[in-house]
C-alpha cells in the first residue's frame, strides 16, 4: 500500500455517527485471510453495508448514491476500539477513506491509521454535525485545520505524524532517510 502525502486535501465526506464502531465492525474476523494489506476494502463495514441476500444495504450511508466516492469518514466517539487488529486501518484505506473524523479513537487503531498513510483528526461533536451538513470539506494538514466554507476548525496532531503524513512517510521510508549512517556503521562494525 502506497503512502501519499496529505497536504491541503479537499474530499467528499460520509458521515457514520455511531459512538464504538469497533474493529470487528470495521473488520469481521471471518474476513482476515489473506496476507496482504489489500483486498479488504469489500469486507470494510460487512455486516452493515450488506443484506442478507449479498446486495447492498441502502440505509447504510457508503452505499447512498450522494455520498459515492467519499474519501473523509464522519464518525462518533471512541472508533476503531476493540482488537488491536491492523486489518481493520487497511480495510478503511482500501475501501477509499483517507481521513477519518472522529471524537475519539482507540490508541491502538489512531496509530495504524497513521502508519498506513491515513489521517485520523479527533474534533468535538459540534464541529463533526457542522462538518456533516456539506457534501466536501478541506482539510489542511500542515495548517491543521478542516474547513467549510463558513468555518474552520483546528486539530491536534503530533508533530512526528505530522511530518510523516504531510511527506507520505511509511516507517520504512523513514528508516531509508538514514541510509547513508546505517550503512557506516555496519561497515564500521564489519571491521571490529
Amino acid at each position: 500500500m502506497d503512502v501519499k502525502p496529505i497536504t491541503t486535501y479537499t474530499g467528499k465526506i460520509v458521515p457514520l455517527f455511531h459512538d464504538n464502531i469497533d474493529t470487528d465492525q470495521i473488520i469481521p474476523k471471518v474476513h482476515l485471510k489473506r496476507i496482504s494489506k489489500t483486498g479488504f476494502g469489500p469486507f470494510a463495514f460487512d455486516e452493515w453495508r450488506y443484506l442478507d441476500d449479498g446486495s447492498d444495504n441502502p440505509d447504510f450511508n457508503p452505499n447512498k448514491p450522494e455520498y459515492e466516492g467519499a474519501s473523509i469518514l464522519v464518525t462518533g466517539d471512541n472508533f476503531g476500539c476493540g482488537s488491536s487488529r491492523e486489518h481493520a486501518a487497511w480495510a478503511i484505506k482500501d475501501y477509499g477513506f483517507d481521513i477519518i473524523i472522529a471524537g475519539s479513537y482507540s490508541d491502538i487503531f489512531y496509530m495504524n491509521c497513521t502508519k498506513n498513510g491515513m489521517l485520523p483528526i479527533s474534533l468535538d461533536e459540534d464541529a463533526r454535525k457542522h462538518l456533516a451538513s456539506y457534501s466536501e470539506i478541506t482539510v489542511d494538514l500542515p495548517n491543521q485545520t478542516v474547513s467549510t466554507p463558513e468555518k474552520s476548525f483546528h486539530f491536534d496532531i503530533d508533530a512526528t505524524w505530522k511530518n510523516k503524513l504531510v511527506n507520505g512517510l511509511d516507517d520504512i521510508a523513514v528508516t531509508l532517510q538514514y541510509e547513508d549512517e546505517i550503512a557506516a556503521y555496519e561497515n564500521a562494525k564489519a571491521f571490529q
